[in-house]
């Protein structure tokens, strides 16, 4: 029996980059942390929302009760974890995550790992970036017929609700 014939090949294409930063950034351990770890699993709340991040790459039209092929020529003890089969990784356990996480509220738990990256990196909050498209402008102009375009000056307000009766 030659050496090769017990070889296989495993992919882990550019998830490898993002698994290294979901550990550097802490995202698991954050999750298990807030989420709690049931002893009785045999993969964290942490380790499948890994998972989902990794599989949300790129096999994201296929219904959960496939979500496990996703791994399934991936090298998934390098990208998740030495003890983590691929039969763990099962809708169950899915929606019990996903339930978990809508529970505790992804918000919450949005900010606090925004938190945890801008304290470890040392990121500087001095300047911080507002997205602006949420925000609508309405209603006319006041102009003068004789003024040109190019020196009207609009004034911007903050906007009162309009409260209406219903009858």
């Amino acid at each position: 029996m030659s050496p090769t014939s017990e070889t296989k090949i495993k992919n882990i294409d550019h998830l490898g980059i993002v698994a290294g930063l979901i550990d550097e950034i802490g995202i698991v351990e954050i999750i298990n942390s807030k989420l709690g770890i049931d002893v009785r699993e045999k993969i964290s709340s942490g380790i499948l929302v890994k998972a989902i991040l990794l599989n949300g790459l790129g096999f994201v039209s296929r219904p959960l009760y496939l979500f496990r092929q996703f791994f399934d020529d991936k090298g998934i003890e390098i990208l998740l974890g030495e003890d983590v089969e691929n039969d763990c990784i099962n809708d169950d356990k899915i929606g019990r995550v996903m339930d978990k996480l809508y529970k505790y509220g992804l918000n919450n738990l949005f900010i606090e790992i925004g938190l945890s990256v801008i304290k470890k990196f040392k990121i500087d909050t001095k300047y911080s970036h507002l997205d602006a498209t949420s925000f609508h402008l309405h209603g006319e102009y006041k102009r003068e017929e004789n003024q040109e375009k190019e020196t009207e000056i609009s004034e911007i307000t903050k906007e009162r609700p309009i409260i209406r009766e219903i009858q």
